[in-house]
């Protein structure tokens, strides 16, 4: 895909997705706590999308999407690559939309997410993200079902619906009589960051938007301090699972490159204290994917005056219990 042969969303289209998910996703709470600012000595709070409706934040785009596909040209329904979030969102938004829907998931992704996907409707085809191009993939079975693939976050669409979080964290604010002074939020391929810069730059223009990553998948770090789209070396090797993009997306770093700050990196261990913290202190659940923009501003990566808002975007909360029993028993606290 070429930058040329898409029009970029604009905040008018996150509008618009706000009024098709009105009553099918949930209005996520922004939450925090007197103890923890105190500590912190700054105002920490979290858009809690681990509540939003299967799990993550990943069902407000497939929804937007899926909900303008004319049914009767495409009875095929839907394709879908995804390591799990996106999956589920697009299987529920699928199923919400009456099409049927079938997803492209690696073989190693966590069961939770896997089992997840399949209840909601989806059928789920596996492939080893080591040896196999999930992309081909879908490709093939679009083709042969006569499907349409919604793609993980190189769609405008996608990235609208995306940004009605960026939007509900603005008014939520307004309403609170607080000036977002940074947004942290964790990036795979960018939508979710490139749809809330498109919110926030007409609704709180003088906040500054960051983007946060795992060790050795700092795509978006790299490339936004390059000025131009860096890959991975890596495809896997972080616990971090829904964060694995080799690079930046096409349109969402056309989108991101000049509203963004920069991107900031968090180690696997930062990750489990964060985890560790979000549980013991706000009573949430993140997976780790889901905890890079928390691990980041907790372990002072990014430079916050006294007194300041930031607000992190909790992207996601489908962790198994092993796993999350792991995480929480190797974490620190505050």
């Amino acid at each position: 895909m070429s930058i040329e042969e898409v029009q970029l969303p604009r905040y008018e289209d996150v509008a618009a997705a706000a009024r098709r998910l009105r009553g099918r996703a949930v209005r996520t709470p922004l939450l925090g706590t007197p103890s923890l600012d105190d500590k912190l000595g700054f105002r920490l709070r979290i858009k809690a999308e681990t509540l939003q409706r299967t799990g993550s934040f990943k069902f407000r785009g497939a929804f937007n999407r899926i909900s303008q596909i004319d049914r009767a040209q495409n009875p095929g329904g839907v394709v879908a690559y995804s390591s799990g979030n996106h999956g589920q969102g697009v299987a529920a938004a699928a199923a919400l939309c009456g099409l049927p829907a079938v997803v492209v998931m690696p073989a190693d992704s966590p069961q939770i997410k896997l089992r997840n996907t399949a209840g909601y409707g989806a059928e789920v085809v596996t492939f080893d993200r080591a040896k196999e191009d999930r992309e081909v993939i879908a490709a093939r079975i679009a083709h042969d079902r006569k499907a349409v693939i919604v793609p993980p976050y190189d769609d405008p669409a996608i990235i609208a619906g995306q940004g009605t979080a960026g939007l509900e964290v603005a008014e939520q604010a307004k309403a609170a009589e607080l000036a977002i002074d940074h947004l942290v939020a964790p990036v795979s391929g960018g939508g979710l960051i490139a749809g809330i810069a498109l919110a926030m730059e007409q609704l709180s223009r003088g906040t500054k938007l960051w983007t946060a990553e795992p060790a050795q998948f700092d795509d978006h770090a790299r490339s936004l301090a390059a000025g131009r789209r860096e890959q991975n070396a890596a495809l896997s090797g972080s616990i971090c699972d829904a964060l694995m993009a080799r690079s930046p997306g096409v349109l969402t770093f056309a989108i991101n490159q000049p509203r963004l700050a920069g991107g900031l990196v968090v180690s696997d261990d930062e990750v489990r204290d964060a985890m560790a913290v979000a549980f013991d202190v706000l009573k949430l659940v993140i997976e780790p994917g889901g905890a890079v923009a928390l691990a980041a501003v907790l372990t002072g990566k990014l430079d916050i005056a006294a007194g300041e808002t930031v607000v992190v975007v909790a992207s996601g909360g489908n962790v198994d219990r092993r796993s999350f029993a792991e995480a929480l028993a190797a974490g620190g606290s505050l």
